[in-house]
């Protein structure tokens, strides 16, 4: 229901600025296991490397999400406004980098001792941390300049291996202020000073929680958007999981999905133009109070489909959309 919506976005972009987008749908997650006994079928892996990007729905389904002991899950193939402070969030926007691909979540795991003990190894080479650390450099270089390594070097030596790579690479970008954060006290300063940061880079398992404590700062889930970039082709997906509860009901927040969109622009594309487009429709929308019940509080709740609409009123090249006007292209 979600990613139907991005599509339209998409589409009325496409129409505005004068592209073209083709779409191939391919089955991944719980509805895939339904259908084929896997989570992530060849066909729709095919269907990903033949593709110049990949737009992503949530996956996850309860009758697999509430069984620990399930051999195959759908996570395999792959909500209230904020509670801070306006002084705190005002102004606040950074980026998380985190690996995905490594650490505790690949490594090796298992159980002795007749399943009573259990262990996940966190490992982790040089080419997978510089490979992810360039990236980080290079955003930070695009954007304000500052980059926050995040890692818990003084007890795993998996983040000392971390630290000591970074320390090597900041002299080849001395543009970039470079500094470093054992992880609890960035979980602590995300709330308490969001605003400090501006690149934050941090290997799996910790990006998996800061992405999400983070999500505060927005006010909901349904808000912040991802991408996964490949050496092949890179991915855009809501951070959010499924929402199983409301499938049908025309009630889920379509904006992470729609912001995924406005990503994939501009970090598949290199359009920035549109991905502007995307994000000052989502703010009108926002600001107009068209949103959906997440973030209504006590006002009108509107529905998936209602949440969002672009109308392609021009061609680019006639009429330059500028960011007040954000209101003329909301429905």
């Amino acid at each position: 229901e979600v990613v139907e919506q991005a599509v339209k976005v998409v589409n009325a972009i496409c129409k505005k600025f004068g592209h073209e987008a083709t779409f191939t749908k391919g089955l991944v997650g719980a509805c895939a296991i339904d259908a084929t006994g896997d989570p992530f079928p060849e066909e729709t892996f095919q269907t990903c490397l033949k593709s110049d990007a990949v737009l992503f729905g949530a996956v996850g389904d309860p009758r697999y999400d509430n069984n620990p002991t399930s051999k195959v899950r759908p996570e395999q193939g792959l909500l209230a406004k904020s509670p801070l402070k306006t002084e705190l969030v005002d102004g606040a926007e950074f980026l998380c980098v985190r690996e995905l691909t490594g650490g505790m979540y690949f490594g090796e795991k298992g159980r002795r001792d007749n399943g009573n003990t259990a262990y996940d190894t966190n490992i982790y080479s040089r080419p997978e941390v510089e490979r992810i650390l360039k990236l980080a450099f290079e955003y930070a270089q695009r954007r304000r300049k500052h980059l926050t390594v995040v890692d818990k070097a003084n007890v795993l030596e998996s983040s000392r291996l971390w630290r000591e790579i970074a320390q090597e690479m900041a002299p080849k970008y001395p543009d970039v202020q470079t500094d470093y954060m054992f992880v609890d006290n960035a979980a602590m300063q995300i709330v308490r000073f969001p605003k400090f940061f501006d690149v934050l880079v941090t290997e799996n398992t910790f990006g998996d929680i800061l992405t999400d404590e983070a999500s505060v700062i927005a006010g909901s889930m349904g808000l912040l958007a991802s991408a996964s970039i490949g050496e092949h082709t890179s991915l855009f997906e809501p951070i959010h999981g499924s929402y199983p509860q409301a499938a049908g009901k025309n009630i889920a927040n379509p904006l992470a999905t729609v912001l995924s969109a406005a990503m994939m622009f501009e970090y598949a594309f290199g359009l920035m133009e549109e991905g502007k487009a995307i994000r000052a429709a989502v703010t009108a929308s926002i600001e107009k109070g068209i949103v959906t019940e997440d973030l209504a509080g006590e006002g009108k709740k509107y529905s998936t489909r209602s949440a969002i609409g672009l109308l392609p009123t021009s061609n680019p090249q006639e009429e330059k959309m500028p960011a007040q006007s954000a209101k003329d292209i909301i429905h």
